[in-house]
């Protein structure tokens, strides 16, 4: 399995980090990939984050799925044209997109997200254009997409895509080894 967590200025640190650490702990080949105009990120709270690639140095077609963390960076997703291309490339092939936050929005305003279940930063549903918004829950499947809440959420949304990726068993044992529940 092959992941791209995109990363920009003003992403949700734990919400890029947490899936990048849990998807690693699950032995999931991922790479952080930069949309900015350099391999450092400072995400909202001032945390550098530095990117494994550049957008322009990777390979997509080799990857599985795109992990896209929200926060106020989001609206940097919308305007950067490739990843838009790649996200409806990923759509339409079936491979997985997972995004959490704020981040939705940007599935919702390409049009991804009509006739599916999700869910997004509390006050945000609105931009979820033509999705059956789940208010109650933490994290939403539906078909290729995963959605989730926001901070609180990172690391059941990491959870869920290891279950997604790998299976039930793989959640178990790492849960077992990070002490969760």
């Amino acid at each position: 399995m092959k992941v791209f967590v995109i990363l920009t200025d003003g992403c949700e640190e734990i919400e890029a980090v947490s899936p990048i650490d849990i998807l690693r702990r699950a032995g999931i080949d991922v790479t952080t990939v930069s949309i900015t105009k350099k391999k450092q990120v400072k995400g909202s709270h001032d945390i550098i984050i530095e990117a494994d690639a550049m957008f322009e140095e990777c390979d997509f077609k080799k990857g599985d799925m795109l992990v896209i963390p929200g926060g106020p960076g989001t609206s940097s997703y919308g305007i950067h044209k490739e990843l838009i291309g790649l996200l409806t490339d990923y759509f339409n092939k079936g491979k997985w997109i997972a995004s959490i936050c704020a981040a939705p929005t940007i599935l919702g305003k390409l049009g991804l997200l009509k006739g599916k279940k999700a869910i997004c930063y509390p006050g945000m549903e609105c931009d979820l254009e033509g999705a059956a918004v789940e208010y109650d829950s933490k994290v939403v499947v539906d078909g290729n997409l995963i959605t989730s809440k926001g901070p609180g959420t990172a690391v059941d949304f990491s959870l869920k895509i290891v279950e997604c990726l790998l299976g039930n068993d793989a959640v178990k044992t790492l849960k077992e080894k990070m002490v969760i529940g």
